[in-house]
């Protein structure tokens, strides 16, 4: 079956995960994606070993795509790649500040050449900003960008536990190339997108950056709690798990206290009647339905607040979560054996996710330099 991005030439001087996490779906989407490595690889080859060798990250994001070395600082490696960019529908980069610039490999220079090319650079911060020369890995952006701030204990600051800047960036890094690519069949020009995990990340922190700006305070750290809803937090049960519930207005908290509290009284009147005077009462709140869930284990509080069409999410390990019923996979094929990932979040119906494969170093230079060189 023929995919949407069939024809289309992605080359990508890529590294780590925004960049890759970017072509990876558009590899998914039919695409042919050529990775430049530098020799020796991209970094994230050598993050981990745990999958049959192989890196958990660089299984993950390279998936369906051609690995062709190249030393871009050597004369003849920069010729064969100004030859695949220039049959390329789609160039992308997201390595350190300025580094493909110097390498006469800068976006603005590549359009005036070829102005169908579409380019995106992905960097850690915007290139027209006070902080565009600071390298930029995810943790850095989350502590920069205030996320760090509202996330972890009300004692510390955490990390979100995966990469989120990186994966937002790459996300809208791969929207914005399909809107160019959109626009390039009507107008057939290309467009120069930039997208940084600044930027990305920023978007996810608007509402805490409105409560700021207008409301005079942001959300506090409150660890496995929501700061402006309740109850919206985790609840010990008699076998010793946590079950978190989540109630968003108050027909869902009227659910609740009838079916779950069997407490029918407090639906309309009293300290938890309305979201903001359950908020103020928090504490109060959270003994009350802790007394209740105390009551049943696991399971059986699962049922009854399925029944009552009550939200709620079992507080997982990552085993329970690598056995759980919803969790669809792909299966990928790696330099050292097969692997089982989780499949692309977006299902299309009538068509099925085909076996990808993960390119080991260099895999395809030989090929690539036969086809490119001139």
């Amino acid at each position: 079956m023929t995919k949407p991005l069939e024809g289309i030439l992605v080359v990508a001087i890529e590294q780590a995960v925004a960049g890759p996490y970017c072509t990876s779906r558009l590899a998914d989407a039919g695409a042919r994606v050529i990775k430049v490595e530098r020799p020796g690889g991209d970094f994230a080859r050598e993050y981990d070993d745990v999958v049959n060798g192989e890196s958990a990250y660089f299984v993950w994001l390279n998936r369906g795509k051609e690995s062709i070395v190249l030393d871009i600082k050597k004369d003849e490696d920069a010729v064969l790649l100004y030859s695949m960019i220039a049959k390329a529908d789609v160039f992308v980069q997201n390595l350190a500040p300025g580094a493909t610039k110097r390498s006469g490999f800068g976006s603005n220079d590549l359009r005036k050449k070829h102005p169908g090319l579409i380019t995106c650079d992905i960097s850690g911060y915007s290139s027209e900003g006070p902080s565009a020369e600071m390298k930029a890995y995810d943790m850095l952006v989350q502590a920069e960008t205030g996320l760090s701030s509202i996330t972890g204990s009300p004692d510390e600051p955490g990390r979100v536990g995966v990469s989120v800047c990186d994966i937002a960036a790459g996300m809208y890094a791969h929207s914005a190339i399909l809107l160019a690519l959109y626009e390039r069949k009507n107008t057939g020009s290309g467009k120069a997108i930039e997208t940084s995990l600044f930027d990305g990340m920023a978007d996810w922190m608007t509402v805490p950056l409105l409560h700021h700006d207008y409301g005079g305070k942001a959300p506090e750290r409150v660890g496995l709690r929501h700061p402006s809803v309740a109850p919206y937090a985790p609840f010990e049960t008699k076998d010793g798990e946590l079950i978190v519930i989540s109630i968003q207005n108050n027909w869902e908290w009227a659910k609740f206290a009838k079916e779950i509290l069997t407490r029918p009284e407090l639906v309309e009147k009293g300290p938890y009647k309305d979201n903001i005077s359950r908020v103020n009462n928090i504490d109060a709140l959270e003994n009350d339905i802790s007394e209740v869930f105390k009551l049943f284990t696991r399971e059986e509080l699962s049922e009854k607040l399925l029944i009552a069409r009550i939200a709620f999410g079992r507080v997982n390990s990552v085993a329970d979560f690598s056995g759980h019923g919803d969790l669809r996979r792909m299966e990928i094929n790696t330099p050292h054996g097969n692997a089982s990932i989780p499949a692309p979040p977006a299902r299309i119906k009538g068509e099925r996710i085909s076996i990808a494969i993960v390119p080991s170093l260099g895999e395809h230079t030989k090929m690539l330099r036969s086809e490119f060189e001139i």
